[in-house]
């Protein structure tokens, strides 16, 4: 440990934490969640030495205080056999902007709801234009459930860890490996629920399902047995796959069927007896972000509820998985989400409308910045048809890692407006996906388990700026 280092953080804490290499003793409670604030803003925003001794630390201190890193394996499980009501669908949250504030949003609402079965989640996609890694995206979370008094199991998810098929079709084995690296990075960070998505080697133009969908089906497996090779001692990762990609064709049983039988055939070659998925996604007619009409809104959408409900009760009845998994969903209207309950999804995806909510309560001045740097960094995707409402809409993610220390440095009132709106509309949500009291079932059946972080990992190289353009969020 560098000790230096971190005791030049701990001092921002006002002495309310002590830590050594075995032990993590909190002396006063209420002094670190007033000041771990300071060390979230290092985490994302510091040098490289001094951002990773500050993850390090939240990390610790997270698990001194009981917010733990988990799987929620054990509750899909539970749900796949029956053993729980499907009353309530998981919300699975991606914060894309201000993490750590919106982080705080999200616990408030659970505390005040006694809700449990929620997960915050981060895309291949999203961590190269947000610039968010693994370990800052952990600790965000975890600052924020320190700072809110939030204890117990945290659900922190890798969304689509996802094949570029353009990269795979020149060089397989180079993606393959990227992928993996991106795996062995998150589990490191406390990531201990994985959704593989290889959906994107799906080849319609075969003339069977069963050579359609066998590159996606055997990468998967592939995955799923690094992950089980990986996953440290006592935690067994949720694994999620993924039969169509988001804005495609429905999907369909047999699509679904034909990947999980070749799904359980290709791991049984390559991690015999381990455990398999947990989930899967399903494409039933939304596209991620929406679709932007020429004055900005927000296209309305035919999703299939019915193809929801269908293969979730396959899923569970042949497969005795949890269900099935919506994902591309914040932008629906509001009126929509208690049908994913009805409709049994054990999983939904939300990221879009969070990101837009805040993007709407940007000072103006930042906003015409903002729009400057996309008039002349993201060019080359206007296309002639589009407005400039359509065009900033489709490229302002590309401004969020760029513009990520003016948005943590807004003024306190900008601030202030924001989580009130993200609190709001979280509240909302968690009414509508039924999520009132899943507290209980989070504390009867998910395993506990304190994975103490490696110091070295979070000294490392930063990772490799990726091209991300291609992959879904």
């Amino acid at each position: 440990m560098n000790a230096p280092i971190v005791n030049e953080l701990l001092n921002l804490l006002d002495g309310s934490l002590v830590i050594t290499d075995h032990e993590t003793e909190i002396t006063d409670r209420k002094r670190l969640q007033d000041n771990i604030y300071k060390l979230a803003e290092i985490s994302a925003l510091g040098s490289n030495t001094y951002k990773g001794a500050a993850q390090y630390i939240i990390r610790r201190a997270a698990l001194a205080c009981g917010a733990i890193p988990s799987s929620i394996i054990e509750l899909y499980q539970a749900r796949g056999r029956g053993e729980i009501p499907l009353t309530f669908t998981v919300p699975a949250i991606n914060l894309r902007m201000l993490s750590f504030d919106a982080a705080r949003a999200v616990f408030r609402v659970a505390k005040e709801m006694n809700a449990g079965a929620f997960i915050f989640e981060i895309a291949r996609s999203e961590m190269g234009y947000t610039d968010q890694r693994p370990a800052e995206y952990t600790s965000s979370v975890l600052a924020a459930a320190i700072a809110e008094g939030y204890t117990g199991p945290v659900f922190i998810q890798g969304d689509h860890f996802q094949i570029s098929a353009k990269r795979y079709a020149a060089s397989p084995e180079i993606e393959v490996e990227a992928v993996k690296d991106l795996i062995k990075e998150a589990i490191a960070a406390g990531f201990y629920n994985i959704d593989i998505d290889t959906s994107t080697l799906v080849d319609i133009t075969k003339a069977t399902v069963t050579e359609q969908q066998k590159s996606n089906y055997t990468l998967s497996a592939l995955f799923s047995a690094y992950i089980r090779s990986l996953q440290p001692k006592g935690v067994e990762v949720s694994i999620g796959g993924e039969i169509g990609e988001v804005g495609g064709h429905n999907s369909t049983e047999e699509e679904l069927r034909v990947y999980m039988d070749g799904y359980r055939a290709e791991l049984s070659k390559q991690a015999p007896n381990t455990t398999g998925l947990s989930k899967i996604s399903i494409q039933t007619g939304t596209s991620h972000g929406g679709v932007v009409l020429p004055d900005g809104s927000i296209a309305k959408v035919n999703l299939d509820f019915g193809i929801l409900l269908m293969l979730s009760r396959v899923a569970r009845s042949v497969y005795n998985i949890s269900g099935t998994v919506q994902h591309g969903a914040s932008t629906l209207p509001e009126s929509a989400f208690g049908k994913f309950v009805e409709s049994e999804a054990v999983e939904v995806h939300l990221a879009t409308n969070f990101q837009n909510m805040v993007f709407d309560r940007l000072p103006g001045e930042l906003r015409s910045e903002i729009y400057a740097y996309l008039d002349k960094n993201s060019a080359p995707e206007r296309k002639p048809e589009m407005t400039d409402e359509q065009f900033y809409y489709k490229t302002r993610k590309n401004s969020i890692g760029v513009f990520k220390a003016k948005t943590w440095k807004l003024p306190s009132d900008t601030k202030k407006e924001i989580n009130q709106a993200l609190e709001d509309q979280f509240r909302k949500l968690f009414v509508h996906l039924g999520m009132h009291d899943t507290r209980a079932y989070v504390d009867s059946i998910i395993s506990l388990t304190k994975i103490e972080p490696d110091f070295k990992f979070y000294l490392g190289e930063a990772a490799a700026e990726e091209e991300v353009s291609d992959l879904a969020d």
